[in-house]
């Protein structure tokens, strides 16, 4: 075997693993709305995003104590900080406040928006361009998961829409950028710095709603409490940020097209959710999506 030959198959090897690794960082999200919906039966919207955030910030915490992790450089906080902002305190916020009004099917298009939008985000930081194959493929999965879950609750928008939107947009921010510093440190840090430096903010909010919400700790409460918390806010970032670092923001993103559609299942084996008939062909379009953009690259 030649050098050459031994550099592609490491690389392959690398493709392979990153997107296993983002694929199970989406299977992880994929079930964050239904265990959000299930908090909400005990807490309240600013209690349960202030108590997921405390508790998966004295994890992360633990854990860089065991593990003796340095504190990182000053260059990479403005970036630590913005994953902190936009997927510990803002998107759990904004997405809480969205399934009160919204269900977990409607609330799936914000998902199904967000890798177009992660997408974006990166090309802004990175200077890189998609090729328009690229885009052409991406656009065309969004489409069809915005319609099919818009379809599941027969189009009428709702006051949660603001949220959504609001959530995706700073969700966005924090992929992009916590998917550029797993390529400057492993990417358990990266959330793990995340959630430690949004812990004051997380506690501020806990011990200020906790007085003001009702409380009505269920077990299937503290069931989707303890999810959140540990899945959602930590181990799910975990391997989602490795994966972006082995294969790319762009690439990365895309694989997340298939997260409403789990959330979807989800939503009807565990909510009792009813599904559309068109579940089947939106799902064959959004892999086929999926395969298009693994296969044309990150840009050009």
């Amino acid at each position: 075997m030649t050098v050459d030959d031994s550099a592609t198959q490491t690389v392959a090897v690398a493709v392979r693993t990153g997107t296993l690794l983002a694929a199970l960082g989406v299977t992880a999200f994929s079930f964050s709305l239904p265990a959000t919906a299930w908090a909400l039966d005990g807490f309240g919207p600013w209690t349960a995003t202030g108590v997921r955030g405390l508790l998966a910030g004295l994890l992360a915490a633990t854990c860089l104590y065991g593990a003796r992790v340095p504190v990182p450089e000053r260059r990479h906080w403005p970036g630590l900080l913005t994953v902190a902002g936009g997927c510990v305190v803002g998107f759990p916020l904004l997405t809480t406040l969205a399934l009160q009004t919204s269900s977990t099917a409607h609330s799936a298009v914000v998902i199904g928006m967000l890798p177009l939008a992660t997408a974006a985000v990166s090309t802004l930081l990175t200077g890189r361009r998609p090729s328009r194959a690229f885009w052409m493929a991406a656009g065309l999965g969004a489409l069809t998961v915005a319609a099919f879950t818009l379809q599941q609750s027969h189009g009428l928008p709702t006051l949660g829409d603001v949220h959504l939107f609001g959530a995706l947009l700073v969700c966005a921010a924090g992929y992009a950028q916590g998917g550029r510093l797993a390529s400057h440190m492993p990417g358990w840090q990266v959330i793990a710095w995340g959630v430690v430096a949004a812990l004051p903010v997380s506690a501020l909010v806990t011990v200020l709603a906790l007085p003001a919400e009702p409380l009505h700790p269920t077990g299937k409460a503290i069931a989707g409490m303890a999810y959140i918390a540990a899945v959602s806010q930590f181990a799910g970032f975990v391997v989602w940020y490795r994966g972006m670092a082995l294969v790319g923001v762009l690439r990365a993103s895309q694989i997340q097209l298939a997260q409403p559609l789990l959330t979807l299942a989800w939503a009807v084996v565990l909510m009792g959710e009813s599904l559309s008939p068109l579940a089947p062909v939106a799902a064959l379009i959004v892999l086929g999506c999926i395969v298009a953009t693994q296969r044309t690259g990150g840009s050009r």
